[in-house]
């Protein structure tokens, strides 16, 4: 269940979509979202956005400033996709005297 708090202003149905949207997108790579929420502040004429997911395997968390609401929010959502993409993606690691790989190594040094 998505939490948005924002304490200057009252969240209309019209940006919730639209968070609800930008979340959205990240559903392609095939994570759970646990408890996502989002913190919308104002700082003078600035918007800044606060995200937070909990993963089964870590953490995410972007923050955005912008003067236009709705270029935060998608700010905010392109830094999400990037780190979960990062996430997702990253390679596993590989020590360097495992298994097949110590005999890659073997096999190079004799020849």
């Amino acid at each position: 269940m998505l939490k948005i708090t924002s304490k200057e202003f009252n969240v209309t149905e019209a940006i919730r979509n639209r968070i609800e949207s930008r979340l959205e997108k990240l559903d392609r790579y095939d994570v759970q979202l646990i408890n996502p929420h989002v913190i919308i502040l104002t700082e003078g004429p600035w918007f800044k956005i606060e995200t937070s997911i909990k993963l089964g395997n870590g953490q995410l968390f972007a923050q955005a400033k912008h003067q236009n609401l709705y270029a935060a929010i998608n700010a905010m959502g392109q830094r999400l996709e990037k780190q979960l993409n990062r996430l997702t993606h990253k390679p596993a690691k590989r020590t360097l005297f495992n298994g097949d790989l110590a005999e890659d190594y073997a096999t190079e040094d004799a020849a």
